[in-house]
């Protein structure tokens, strides 16, 4: 079984990351306006989700219908965690090797486009110049400290979303009671 959970999630994560991957190079190619998209990121975070759920449920039909929540929140961690490693790895290559003024620019775009949302839900005008500075000050969003931090807080995020779905799809087997 715990072969079976390995290969299982590890496929799974390496289909999510190629995935991933295809989306930020045809994103990095198509329109960089992409990135500042609020439904661009809430797709990728479905997708991340859904393969990883996905993983889970085939881990729990290769373990003949039961699996326990540990196994299940592994399988999901396991897959989530390959594909944004491999997602991650995607980026700082485009942005800090191939493209660093890709970098730069977009940095302009996703500062604008928080300052065009703050401004359409009517934040008042100190809370978006504190916002802004935070922003400005942070530097290069793809600097590797930054991405490291990035993909932690990622990581966090999805487990806790892990966590709901081990509980939701855990089935203990009464045989090993």
């Amino acid at each position: 079984m715990e072969k079976s959970l390995k290969s299982i999630a590890t496929n799974y994560g390496l289909y999510l990351g190629i995935t991933l991957a295809l989306i930020t190079v045809v994103a990095y190619a198509v329109n960089l306006d992409l990135y500042t998209k609020i439904w661009f990121g809430l797709c990728l975070m479905a997708a991340i989700i859904v393969f990883g759920i996905i993983s889970v449920v085939n881990t729990k039909k290769a373990n003949g219908g039961f699996l326990s929540f540990k196994n299940a929140f592994t399988s999901y961690f396991i897959t989530i965690l390959i594909g944004i490693v491999i997602s991650t790895i995607v980026s700082l290559i485009i942005f800090n090797v191939i493209d660093p003024d890709a970098a730069a620019e977009l940095q302009v775009k996703v500062i604008d486009s928080q300052l065009a949302r703050l401004e359409a839900y009517n934040v008042p005008t100190e809370v978006i110049d504190e916002t802004m500075k935070k922003m400005e000050a942070q530097g290069n969003m793809f600097a590797i400290g930054n991405v490291l931090q990035s993909l932690v807080f990622q990581l966090i995020g999805f487990s806790v979303v892990g966590l709901i779905v081990a509980a939701v799809m855990k089935k203990n087997n009464p045989d090993e009671a």
